[in-house]
């Protein structure tokens, strides 16, 4: 039997986090349900301080995921959920995710990820593939090839 998964990233912000990766994939940040986190916090189910208010939306404290558009509430979806934590990044990751840029050009891509607050570390080959090793604005290291 074949499992799904998601993976998961500690963050200092989540929010901020699944917003900058989900551009940098072309993917969305999974909505949030405005109308049921409100009910839950009148049921005395949740409380206020449960959320946050992000980018004009109430949005659950906890966490923030994105996928691609067209598996929104997908149960197999793929999905990267990031959730916050109090320590910050302190070694190097033992996972890290490659981002193939198909048929776009990597350096202009590396550029633009530059632009928005990504980090170039080093440039690194195998054979006849090659690759940029960066990092996001929070320090988490991701190739481009």
């Amino acid at each position: 039997m074949a499992y799904s998964i998601q993976v998961v990233v500690d963050s200092a912000d989540a929010h901020t986090q699944a917003d900058w990766w989900a551009e940098t994939l072309g993917w969305v940040v999974e909505p949030t349900d405005q109308d049921f986190i409100a009910g839950l916090i009148e049921q005395g189910l949740a409380r206020e301080e449960d959320t946050i208010i992000h980018n004009g939306k109430r949005v659950w404290k906890t966490g923030a995921a994105i996928c691609p558009a067209e598996e929104v509430g997908d149960r197999t979806r793929r999905r990267i959920l990031f959730q916050p934590v109090p320590e910050g990044k302190t070694v190097k990751n033992r996972v890290h995710w490659d981002v193939h840029v198909g048929d776009e050009d990597k350096d202009e891509v590396r550029a633009r990820l530059e632009a928005r607050g990504a980090t170039f570390l080093y440039a690194a080959s195998q054979g006849p593939f090659d690759w940029y090793t960066m990092a996001d604005p929070e320090g988490n290291e991701f190739c481009i090839s």
